[in-house]
């Protein structure tokens, strides 16, 4: 998490934008992403460390080969020559981002003995912190989760984080995507499948869970967000860094109190979901909210949308303010419903994704979280929600 955060997100703050080709978002993503789906299986429990062991290699060996060969290492194996060509390519676009960002000179015997002295300070001063760190959380009667998932995580990739701003601000993005996702595969395959395969991990917990999926979830985010917009634009590193300190918060909040209901870190990755979702969509939202609606004459696609937004956030309001004494949820429709008389798909797949959020946000007032009433209107307003977007397609592409 904290490496998505600095490397990626503070990188593209910093040097205010990081340039990717897609080819290299996909070659280096599909394993990112491999890795942490990997990670998330063994943390809820679902296989054994061994099994995902098996797994991640399945995806990190044959991307090391294609790096060692250039891509051409594939090639004996008989696979189709589009699918050879496009991996040279890839591994061609990320040595020539790479140019220029580091300085090549030939190794000597005494930069060998220097990089083996600095790597045994290196493993010796990571040993002792650890040791330091776990010692005085245990004084402080601090979780170790604390200790080893926001303290350590952060110190120890702190030296990732300085050579990933270094090279964001010398422009050399694919350096930065595979610094921070190569750092994470290794870090979930030799410090956790690896250890894990040899002595056992613990029974699978709410915290470990929690962090599994944000790293996962954040992770598809980031790679999203560099695939459409051929790299991270600062407005998108500073989206992936507030999701790490929802994350942040969510995990301290769940820490300090542990019966704290679990739809507090739910409606936290909703908000960061929300946000993620209207981030991608802004370039096709402006193209679509041009123009008259389609099933209400002379009226602006822009009107209907913000009236949708606005009822239901209305509705949401007054649902709030009377408690659990009245219970409006099923009122939400309106938004949707509003927006699908623009007859484009896009402002209605907006409105419906913000009712279904507001549905989802107002167990706190109402108290009824997964509750059958709970359940019953989120599943009203979600049909609803579902079937207005499904019409305003229709309508599109009829209209198109």
């Amino acid at each position: 998490m904290f490496n998505l955060a600095a490397l990626l997100g503070l990188s593209a703050i910093v040097a205010g934008g990081i340039a990717l080709h897609r080819r290299v978002v996909i070659l280096a993503g599909l394993v990112g992403v491999w890795v942490a789906g990997a990670c998330l299986a063994v943390v809820v429990g679902l296989v054994a460390p061994g099994v995902a062991l098996v797994v991640a290699l399945a995806a990190v060996v044959p991307y090391a080969v294609v790096l060692w060969t250039e891509g051409r290492g594939f090639r004996r194996l008989r696979m189709p020559k589009s699918w050879s060509d496009w991996l040279i390519a890839a591994v061609a676009e990320e040595e020539q981002e790479l140019e220029g960002g580091i300085d090549r000179v030939r190794g000597t015997p005494r930069d060998a003995v220097l990089a083996g002295i600095s790597l045994l300070l290196v493993v010796g001063g990571s040993v002792t912190m650890e040791r330091a760190a776990s010692t005085l959380g245990e004084r402080l009667a601090v979780p170790q989760i604390v200790v080893g998932g926001l303290v350590l995580a952060a110190v120890t990739s702190l030296p990732n984080a300085v050579a990933a701003i270094y090279l964001a601000a010398r422009r050399r993005g694919a350096a930065v995507l595979s610094t921070a996702l190569n750092s994470n595969a290794l870090n979930v395959v030799v410090g956790l499948l690896i250890p894990g395969t040899i002595i056992g991990l613990g029974a699978p917990s709410g915290h470990a869970t929690l962090t599994g999926v944000w790293y996962a979830g954040l992770t598809v985010v980031a790679l999203a967000f560099a695939y459409d917009d051929h790299g991270l634009r600062r407005d998108a590193g500073a989206l992936i860094v507030a999701g790490y300190l929802v994350f942040v918060g969510t995990l301290l909040a769940t820490v300090r109190d542990p019966s704290l209901d679990p739809g507090v870190p739910i409606a936290g990755a909703v908000l960061v979901g929300l946000a993620a979702t209207v981030r991608l969509l802004i370039p096709p939202v402006r193209r679509s909210l041009h123009g008259r609606a389609l099933l209400l004459p002379g009226w602006p696609v822009r009107r209907l949308l913000a009236f949708g937004l606005a009822s239901s956030s209305l509705v949401a309001a007054m649902d709030a303010l009377s408690g659990s004494h009245v219970i409006l949820i099923g009122l939400l429709i309106i938004g949707p419903c509003c927006a699908l008389l623009s007859g484009r798909w896009v402002p209605t797949a907006m409105a419906a994704g913000w009712s279904v959020g507001l549905a989802v946000l107002l167990w706190v007032p109402d108290g009824i979280w997964a509750t059958e009433v709970h359940l019953g209107f989120l599943a009203a307003v979600a049909i609803v929600a579902l079937a207005t977007t499904a019409a305003s397609v229709v309508t599109d592409r009829l209209r198109a």
